[in-house]
């Protein structure tokens, strides 16, 4: 392509010039085809299409996971547990310390003022005085009511007189009527003969006659009244009596506690403590002193309250001392909980160990139950028999799963429905996720 370039003339009479040539880009352009230029376009829009439709498919894949899991949990953090079926051992394990079974803490009778015969440590034999207290009011009390006692006695012994003599008067009056009646009969004998004979008016006989009526009912009535008067006078010898004996209960009593003032040990044994200072004025059933029995010892041990409902007396239980075993028993276990724990003791079934000390730590192991061909897996923290769901993992999912659980272990726990052997179950804490239906696991 050229183009030619105009001149205008600087006049009329100028001789017309020859027009100049430019070079342009002409010799460097090429053809282009439109069709080969649309196929590209379209090779790339379908390269970023296919692009776009891969991102799209992760996006969904990944908004499934999270749309289908509320709450995501690493692997790292979750401990599993495998359910399987073999040895159940239901046991209950607990720390315990070593205990006297027998350690009587003696009071006082009375008040008064103390004096130790022992010291703390010292060992003692059954019988052996070990304080005694010195109460003057308790004396006293004692000295006034033997002598009551003794008033009582007397009385007692008076009243037994006067029943005598009264009832020999009442003898006399029955035997005195009946003397009365022989003589009236014997009148009358005599005014009947008379009156056979025409000696006598027949108003003698009469009276001979209502004598000996009169004579038999002062009999009669004498006889009556010595009776009744022998059931009362026995009736009060009985109350003095009763009287006696009740102040002989009190002088009994008063006895036993002036006897006690001398504290005694009820064990042989050893002094464990002196609960009051020497010369110390104490009150009536104040504390005295603590003896310990080291010949009989028992641990002592707590337990959680779900442990204690399957815990009875006479139930085999091992104890560990010094690394070493022993077999026993369980004595007792309290009915009373105390901050969600329950005491019991534990008594050794055989000799007892040698140098046990009091307070020693030991460890007390109690089987509740032990069955084979169970279905069980591990224990969490947060899993008991009171559990109701627990969560299952399935693939990268851990699903809520409802269950009955059954007995429970130290160690392990039995499932009883809603889980089948080789069955994955979270034990880790999951109360933070609240009862989540599903919980995506995440590496």
């Amino acid at each position: 392509m050229k183009i030619t370039a105009l001149r205008r003339p600087d006049s009329a009479n100028a001789d017309p010039q020859p027009a100049a040539s430019i070079r342009t880009t002409a010799s460097q352009d090429v053809a282009v085809d439109p069709g080969a230029r649309n196929t590209r376009r379209r090779r790339r829009l379908l390269i970023a299409a296919g692009a776009v439709a891969l991102l799209l498919l992760a996006f969904a894949w990944l908004a499934r996971g999270w749309l289908a899991s509320r709450d995501t949990v690493p692997l790292e953090r979750l401990r599993i547990a495998t359910v399987a079926r073999g040895h159940f051992v239901r046991d209950v394990a607990a720390q315990g310390t070593v205990i006297a079974a027998v350690s009587p803490t003696l009071f006082a009778s009375a008040p008064g003022t103390v004096s130790y015969a022992v010291h703390a440590g010292d060992a003692v034999a059954r019988g052996d005085v070990l304080a005694t207290i010195d109460s003057p009011t308790l004396r006293n009390e004692y000295e006034r009511e033997r002598a009551t006692l003794a008033s009582a006695e007397a009385a007692l012994q008076r009243e037994a007189i006067e029943i005598r003599r009264q009832n020999l008067l009442n003898q006399q009056q029955a035997d005195l009527a009946n003397v009365q009646i022989r003589a009236a009969e014997r009148e009358l004998a005599r005014a009947q003969a008379a009156w056979q004979t025409r000696v006598i008016p027949e108003r003698d006989l009469r009276k001979a006659q209502d004598d000996v009526a009169t004579a038999q009912l002062n009999f009669d009535h004498a006889t009556s009244t010595a009776g009744l008067e022998r059931e009362s006078l026995e009736l009060e010898l009985r109350t003095r009596r009763l009287e006696r004996d009740r102040q002989a209960l009190v002088v009994r009593n008063l006895a036993r506690r002036v006897d006690e003032l001398a504290v005694r040990s009820p064990v042989d044994g050893t002094v464990a403590s002196l609960a009051q200072p020497e010369r110390a004025n104490v009150a009536e059933n104040a504390p005295i002193v603590t003896v310990v029995d080291l010949g009989v010892f028992e641990i002592e041990f707590q337990v959680a309250e779900t442990y204690a409902t399957g815990i009875r007396s006479g139930m085999a239980a091992e104890i560990t001392l010094d690394g070493r075993a022993y077999p026993g028993n369980v004595a007792s276990i309290s009915p009373e909980v105390r901050q969600s724990q329950v005491v019991g003791r534990v008594k050794f079934a055989g000799e007892l160990p040698p140098r046990l000390r009091q307070n020693q730590r030991a460890s007390v192991r109690i089987v509740l139950d032990e069955r084979d061909g169970v279905l069980a897996f591990d224990r969490g923290a947060q899993l008991g028999e009171a559990s109701r769901a627990v969560y299952v993992v399935r693939g990268d999912r851990a699903v809520l799963t409802p269950v009955e659980l059954g007995a429970a272990s130290i160690a392990k726990i039995e499932a009883l429905r809603g889980l089948a052997e080789g069955d994955r179950v979270i034990v880790s804490d999951m109360r933070d996720f609240n009862a989540a239906p599903e919980i995506l696991i995440t590496d």
